[in-house]
C-alpha cells in the first residue's frame, strides 16, 4: 500500500466534501480548511517541541506572538 501524503489526503477529503454537498455551492471553504488543518498542526508541533512556544514558533516559521495568538484561538492554551 502506497503511503498517503498530506496533499493527497487533503485532496481526497475535499473531493469527498464536494460530493457530499450534492450540487450545493460551498461557502467559506478556505477558512474552513485552514481551521481544520491549523489546530492539529499546532497540537502536533507543540507536543514535539515539549510545549516550548519559542521552539514551536521557530519550527513553524512564525513569530512567537503569532503562535501564541493561534494557540489561544484554538483553545490550546489559556
Amino acid at each position: 500500500m502506497k503511503p498517503l501524503h498530506i496533499a493527497d489526503a487533503v485532496r481526497a477529503n475535499l473531493e469527498s466534501y464536494m460530493r457530499d454537498l450534492g450540487g450545493s455551492e460551498p461557502n467559506g471553504m478556505y477558512n474552513m480548511l485552514v481551521a481544520v488543518v491549523e489546530k492539529p498542526l499546532l497540537e502536533v508541533v507543540m507536543q514535539h517541541a515539549d510545549h516550548n512556544q519559542s521552539k514551536a514558533a521557530q519550527w513553524l516559521g512564525l513569530n512567537r506572538n503569532t503562535l501564541r495568538k493561534k494557540l489561544l484561538e484554538h483553545k490550546l492554551i489559556n
